[in-house]
């Protein structure tokens, strides 16, 4: 309890002067707080509203949106308000989004295989669409003991993901196609760089038979080092984390397929990203597209 409402609740029967003594506060402190009670209750009461509103917000995103994201929306919805502000009311009111879990490595590098260079450098940044993207595998666990793979390849400049792929194995034919997927996405995807790790999969002579047809130069990581392909492990361990919520697997194989679907479809259409100033990828890539040349006409 507050220490002044506590003098505010027994004043009537010990008084002010000892109450304020006992607990070690000045008189003058008790009575500003007591003269400030109306405005303390207005804001009490915004507070409460504004959680209303935050509750709404992280609902409609399955409980995944911390503050920054949630201000980001809120702001949309044109309401005035500031993500500090946001997280105070969030901790008061027990609204607490996603944390990152510790990520699970799927690469198994072939020692023998073919190795391209790295054209990346750690630089997870494109100046348009549809020149750089990064390619990897995650796990999805399914029941007691099974797996499905998801296989994804992002666009660097949007974050947006081109294409993506889902099975019940790791095999070369995953990863092509999530490439092919792409393809479909952007039409062509020739002159793009693709960025991966050493997994065999894209190590494979048949990927990199893929990526020579498609107009495709492939770049590849250093073996062993997570940081060469951030932005993929990134992306996968946000994926499990908002689909699985802290559960251990999904319950059935038809559960993880359709939350990983539902939560793609979201990921390019509505969830907001923090490094594309809180839009969602395809939002991002209609806002920064440049507009077309036109002629003046003539006199």
């Amino acid at each position: 309890m507050n220490r002044f409402q506590f003098v505010a609740d027994h004043q009537q029967r010990y008084g002010v002067k000892r109450l304020c003594q006992i607990i070690g506060v000045s008189r003058s402190s008790f009575y500003y707080w007591r003269s400030a009670a109306e405005a303390r209750a207005a804001r009490q009461a915004a507070d409460a509203a504004l959680a209303g509103r935050i509750r709404a917000v992280h609902a409609e995103h399955d409980g995944t949106y911390g503050a920054p994201r949630i201000t980001a929306e809120l702001r949309d919805a044109g309401l005035a308000v500031n993500r500090k502000r946001v997280a105070r009311v969030m901790r008061r009111f027990g609204v607490q989004g996603l944390r990152l879990r510790r990520r699970t490595r799927t690469t198994v590098p072939d020692p023998a295989a073919a190795k391209a260079a790295d054209l990346i450098g750690r630089d997870f940044t494109a100046g348009q669409p549809n020149q750089r993207y990064v390619g990897d595998i995650t796990y999805l666990p399914v029941g007691e003991r099974g797996f499905l793979y998801l296989a994804t390849i992002l666009d660097l400049h949007s974050r947006r993901l081109a294409g993506w792929a889902i099975a019940d194995h790791m095999r070369t034919d995953l990863v092509i196609d999530a490439l092919r997927a792409a393809q479909r996405t952007r039409g062509s995807l020739h002159g793009a760089i693709m960025h991966t790790d050493h997994g065999t999969q894209y190590t494979s002579r048949a990927f990199a038979a893929e990526c020579q047809a498609a107009g495709v130069r492939q770049s590849m990581s250093a073996v062993g080092s997570s940081a060469d392909n951030a932005a993929a492990e990134s992306f996968n361990a946000t994926f499990k984390r908002e689909t699985l919520q802290g559960r251990r697997a999904f319950t059935d194989e038809r559960e993880a397929r359709l939350a990983a679907f539902r939560w793609l479809h979201r990921y390019n259409t509505v969830r907001r990203h923090s490094r594309l100033g809180h839009q969602s990828p395809i939002t991002y890539e209609k806002n920064t597209r440049p507009a077309p040349a036109t002629l003046a006409p003539a006199a």
